[in-house]
């Protein structure tokens, strides 16, 4: 007989299961802070690959307490970004909308950034580089005049409700990356009121933040990535549904029928097969166990890692796994829901053994 009653498989908090937009994740909520200290709450990296370490179990309360214990650990290369612009928000009855923006000039910049901000249409950039006129219609952002004292002024004079940071990554620097083409995204600003952000967004306008000035060891973040893609798949892998009887007549892996008699339509509860991997996924509160660079402590294993190769830049070690396959640019922010603070870090051990399996 039938059990009436029976647990679901598969999460519906997920759906629709469709592929991400974009090969690196989006971040649209940020925390709120009260400190008086102006900082950046986020940053970017690729993911190198894993290995494990041994740390010293420093809580009190541990059964494996002063101990030394084994954890697998992500190494993501994170070199420095480039800050491009400042971008203010004001309050409106219509919610938080753009008040302005300052940027830098335009030679400050990472190198492969400058043709996707001139100031001409996708067309017009064609036809002088000896290609055929691009269909899609709209100009490239400008940067020309935009950097001047009048932009500045006019933030400044702004009712501002929020300063954040329009930010650039530098793949040229990554040696394991084939894409060099700058990933242009926006950060967030804690710490201060909007007078204090603002005039510090102004002082580093044009130059570089690097991991040691968003980070520390011991800290605790949210990291958000692509997931793997694994393509189309049936039913039974992607919703994890239970075999047909073998008395079925036609097949096994599907699902038992696809809704009610009444409905003129399949409902979109119904697990049916589709895109799986390559979604867009947040990973809460993921602890830093090393922020360095290989000048003063050498990451990269044996061989190098595995489809990526070797670490040439300042790099973090985070517990535990991450989304997404190497090479994959990854996003951190700081922790939207914190937990309590932990022991402080005390790594014993850091293999960079072979990863090629022999």
């Amino acid at each position: 007989m039938a059990y009436p009653s029976k647990p679901r498989r598969g999460s519906m908090g997920y759906s629709p299961r469709k592929r991400a937009s974009r090969q690196y994740g989006r971040i649209t909520s940020w925390r709120d802070s009260n400190s008086s200290e102006v900082r950046v709450q986020g940053f970017a990296g690729w993911k190198a690959g894993m290995t494990h370490v041994l740390i010293r179990d420093n809580n009190p309360h541990s059964p494996s307490a002063r101990q030394e214990v084994r954890k697998a650990v992500t190494v993501v290369e994170t070199p420095p970004m480039s800050v491009l612009a400042i971008r203010g928000y004001r309050m409106t009855p219509y919610g938080v909308q753009t008040a302005g923006e300052a940027w830098s000039d335009s030679d400050s910049g990472p190198d492969g950034l400058m043709p996707r901000l001139a100031n001409q249409s996708r067309g017009e950039r064609d036809i002088e580089e000896g290609r055929k006129p691009s269909m899609r219609g709209g100009r490239i952002p400008s940067r020309s005049d935009s950097s001047s004292d009048a932009a500045l002024e006019a933030l400044r004079n702004a009712d501002l409700c929020e300063v954040r940071l329009i930010v650039s990554t530098q793949p040229a620097l990554v040696k394991s990356v084939t894409s060099k083409t700058p990933e242009i995204m926006e950060v967030a600003l804690a710490g201060g009121d909007n007078a204090a952000k603002l005039e510090w967004a102004i002082e580093r306008l044009g130059g570089t933040i690097s991991l040691d000035d968003v980070y520390q060891t011991g800290q605790e973040i949210d990291v958000v990535g692509v997931t793997k893609g694994k393509g189309w798949q049936g039913s039974i892998k992607r919703w994890g549904i239970k075999l047909l009887s073998h008395k079925n007549s036609k097949r096994r892996r599907q699902g038992g029928n696809m809704g009610d008699f009444g409905t003129g339509y399949v409902r979109k509860t119904i697990r049916q097969a589709g895109q799986v991997g390559y979604h867009q996924r947040t990973e809460l509160n993921k602890r830093i166990l090393r922020v360095s660079n290989p000048e003063e402590s050498d990451i990269t294993p044996a061989g190098g890692f595995l489809n990526y190769g070797e670490v040439t830049n300042p790099y973090m070690i985070i517990q535990g796994s991450l989304p997404g396959p190497a090479k994959r640019m990854l996003r951190f922010r700081d922790a939207i829901r914190p937990r309590p603070s932990k022991p402080e870090v005390d790594i014993t051990y850091v293999s960079t053994s072979s990863k090629q399996g022999v």
